[in-house]
């Protein structure tokens, strides 16, 4: 392996840490706005709209 080989495979191997990084935050994202629709869609109509208040800010 020559240099500028080994250096382009240390970028894309930190490119591929950044993304995976990316990832794992929106699976974090996606699993709290779950749960949180999930609770407010056992709540009666009046708290849904609390809920709704929550996601817009």
């Amino acid at each position: 392996m020559t240099v500028s080989e080994a250096k382009q495979l240390k970028a894309l191997e930190d490119e591929n840490a950044k993304l995976k990084k990316l990832l794992a935050e929106q699976m974090l994202d996606m699993a709290a706005m779950k749960e949180l629709l999930s609770k407010c869609m056992v709540r009666p109509a009046v708290a849904r709209f609390s809920c709704v208040a929550v996601w817009v800010a």
